[in-house]
């Protein structure tokens, strides 16, 4: 298994954003009392939670320990482990889910492919998979910015941990997998980021990579800052220029 660490406080309370979107999310799953639902890097279980709440038999996993944690400290009795979404064998599958539920996890994954695998496992004949993740373009104005300073530092250029995806290109995987792909939408989402020092924040918390090899990372975040602020700080406040791709999609009945 393949852990990732999170300071999951942190994200609770500076990035509270993450979870707040996947309402919508959750609108859209629809889930009816009594089905069995996976809610697929359930980060720190607000909408497991939610989901129990509503009489839907939840089980939230993520490979964070630390999230995993904090979700049973905030939620006790929530149904949430540590797995590794690219290994179907760590997936728990009781007699398979009517639905997988995943917001903001799965461009953490690059390997898709062995992802979606996991994931239709995971779910009966006929059953369903709703995802949000970072879609292509997501963020593109800070990284491109963050990269052109780093050249000019003489950095070398830092590897992504980020899967962005096109519609046609995530649906390709999906299909692969064995999935029928019934929707998906590409859609920007600017992102209000809380605080005078949201931006450099959000950096230090999700674009660790962009500060790899920099000295003086306070000097690096306030330049970068002074670059963006004519594109990304409007009305007294950062935002982020996410972009996001959502997908619905079914597992083939038997």
């Amino acid at each position: 298994m393949r852990t990732q660490s999170w300071d999951a406080e942190l994200y609770d309370t500076r990035h509270s954003f993450v979870a707040a979107y996947g309402a919508e999310l959750l609108a859209l799953l629809d889930a009816r009392p009594g089905e069995r639902v996976l809610d697929a890097g359930c980060g720190t279980g607000e909408h497991v939670a939610e989901l129990r709440d509503r009489g839907v038999h939840a089980v939230g996993v993520d490979a964070s320990p630390e999230m995993a944690r904090r979700a049973r400290e905030r939620f006790p009795g929530v149904d949430v482990s540590v797995a590794d979404l690219r290994e179907p064998a760590e997936v728990p599958t009781p007699a398979g889910y009517d639905a997988v539920f995943s917001n903001a996890v799965l461009h953490w994954i690059p390997e898709a492919r062995r992802v979606a695998d996991a994931l239709f496992a995971a779910l009966r004949p006929g059953g369903r998979f709703v995802a949000e993740l970072g879609g292509a373009g997501n963020i593109a104005t800070i990284d491109t910015r963050a990269r052109r300073l780093r050249a000019e530092l003489s950095l070398d250029e830092p590897v992504s941990p980020w899967y962005f995806p096109t519609i046609a290109g995530y649906a390709s995987v999906l299909e692969g997998a064995g999935f029928d792909v019934t929707g998906g939408w590409l859609f920007d989402r600017p992102t209000r980021l809380d605080g005078d020092d949201g931006l450099r924040t959000w950096i230090r918390g999700f674009a660790g990579h962009l500060l790899t090899g920099v000295g003086d990372t306070d000097a690096f975040l306030a330049e970068l800052e002074e670059r963006l602020r004519p594109s990304l700080y409007h009305d007294g406040t950062w935002w982020a220029d996410y972009r996001r791709l959502r997908v619905t999609a079914t597992r083939p009945a038997d």
